[in-house]
């Protein structure tokens, strides 16, 4: 598997626990970037567990084919060259938005790696209008009918009454064991932000009902205002 990202690391669990052997390969030097470095440990650890060979800190570079009929991943280790034998590879690099060939060209439209939109979700002409995977800034189902309502309500509305589209409240889920569920900020994202804030956590092996199902690892974690009970965020890492 090739990527370490939610879904790299779903199916790279599933086809290892179906009987595979798998090798993930990431570039970075730990899985879901975009968690908390623990979070990220916690889900390693079982990996590792499971019996997938994880290959953090390698870049790949191409596939060959020997005179025997091998399949090999070439690929830079710490300025080492590796070679990594399979029979089947699975891409999961993460997605592109697709948004050539539709005249946002010829229209003016500023794009990036998105089409460019404000908080009303407006592109830089204030009629036209972008939500979806297209315009980000997540690439999940619940996100793009999220964004749908407020492009819908402002195109209709502006300018007698606009919304700005609110992302503090957005759950995202990693369906591994263990599972990682999030809603609102993360502490890496608080950082990033320069966010004051305030951690709170507790660990599942202190719960009763997972020592006695025997998944008694994990933690949630809780992130609020400092001084105040307003959650900003809440992290969970815990058996399904």
């Amino acid at each position: 598997v090739l990527g370490g990202g939610p879904i790299g690391c779903e199916l790279a669990q599933a086809f290892q626990l179906l009987g595979s052997q798998v090798t993930l390969v990431e570039m970075g030097p730990r899985l879901l970037a975009n968690e908390d470095p623990d979070t990220s440990a916690l889900l390693q650890n079982q990996l590792r567990k499971d019996g997938v060979d994880l290959r953090l800190n390698h870049t790949a570079e191409r596939f060959s084919v020997n005179a025997d009929g091998e399949a090999r991943l070439h690929a830079q280790h710490e300025g080492t060259a590796v070679e990594l034998p399979f029979e089947r590879v699975l891409i999961a690099l993460g997605r592109q938005p697709n948004i050539q060939g539709f005249g946002l060209e010829q229209l003016g439209i500023e794009v990036d790696r998105t089409v460019k939109v404000n908080a009303l979700l407006q592109t830089n002409f204030p009629n036209i209008y972008a939500c979806g995977d297209v315009a980000g800034p997540y690439q999940f189902t619940h996100v793009a009918s999220h964004q749908a309502w407020y492009a819908a309500v402002n195109a209709l509305f502006d300018p007698f009454k606009t919304f700005k589209a609110d992302y503090s409240v957005i759950p995202w889920v990693t369906y591994t064991t263990p599972e990682i569920a999030n809603v609102g900020l993360t502490e890496q994202a608080a950082q990033q932000q320069q966010i004051d804030y305030e951690v709170i956590e507790y660990d599942i092996s202190d719960m009763d009902r997972a020592i006695a199902d025997q998944q008694a690892y994990g933690r949630i974690k809780v992130l609020t205002v400092p001084g105040k009970d307003k959650i900003l965020g809440v992290n969970i890492v815990v058996a399904q």
